[in-house]
């Protein structure tokens, strides 16, 4: 079935799919998982994308919800499991890097899901909820969100696509044109590879630690070792993880170093 999550039309076609494709009149397993990382500035980024971005990652759990949840609740046992973000409780990706409508839609699913704790004890005690938190986990998401979003691909990227790159590698206090526009679209096409194939964990790895989560019952489910680590730091010392500090600790310990360096 193809879905756009963001339109709550299609996803109620999408509903009506699966009943009639499978003959059911129920769901056990609903898993809201769909999600694009864009939209980081409200100053640089235009608001189509940033409302893109927040309507596929929010809307998409909310309309998933709201549309499979009669099939749920008409189950003798269902779970329902949405997929947050380490981004769901530290709304960064380092100094110099707007993470805005990403952090603040995966904020939305923690809250949404958290409150679904209670909401569905009063109401649908037999249905149980999982709030997803992964860390780094090996996927094609930064290639497809620019798919997505109608961008050209690191390779089709004229000096003028890459302009808004150098003013993020100048944020980063690093030379603005420390590299070519060849080097600079080869190493975005690098950190696109890097992050689906150096992850720290991949796609597979991490549906496990998801199933495995809700087999036993946990509400709340943090896939990496990374957003364990992360998890910790931030409650912690909660007033420093914006500070540049922050990010230097974590890196010390080995998570989220991957970033725009010349000839990293």
């Amino acid at each position: 079935h193809l879905c756009d999550v963001a339109d709550e039309a299609q996803m109620l076609a999408f509903r009506d799919a699966v009943q009639e494709q499978h003959a059911t009149d129920h769901v056990h397993l609903l898993f809201n998982n769909a999600g694009i990382g864009s939209g980081g500035s409200l100053f640089t980024n235009d608001r189509e994308e940033w409302d893109r971005t927040f309507a596929i990652c929010w809307g998409g759990v909310y309309y998933g919800t709201r549309a499979f949840l009669p099939l749920l609740v008409a189950s003798s046992e269902a779970h329902l499991v949405n997929t947050s973000s380490v981004n769901g409780f530290w709304a960064s990706l380092g100094p110099g890097v707007p993470h805005t409508a990403y952090s603040a839609a995966k904020f939305a699913v923690k809250g949404f899901t958290e409150a679904l704790i209670t909401d569905l004890r009063v109401n649908a005690p037999h249905v149980k909820v999982s709030l997803v938190m992964p860390g780094h986990v090996g996927t094609d998401i930064v290639r497809n969100s620019a798919a997505v979003l109608g961008r050209p691909s690191p390779k089709e990227m004229t000096a003028e696509d890459l302009e808004p790159v150098r003013d993020q590698v100048a944020r980063m206090g690093l030379p603005r044109d420390a590299l070519s526009d060849d080097q600079l679209r080869a190493a975005l096409q690098k950190i696109a590879e890097d992050f689906r194939d150096k992850a720290p964990l991949s796609a597979a790895g991490a549906a496990t630690l998801i199933l495995d989560g809700v087999r036993a019952g946990e509400w709340r489910i943090l896939v990496g070792e990374d957003a364990k680590v992360l998890d910790r730091m931030v409650r912690a010392a909660p007033e420093l993880a914006y500070e540049p500090g922050f990010m230097e600790k974590l890196r010390a310990e080995g998570h989220l170093d991957l970033s725009l360096r010349p000839g990293g």
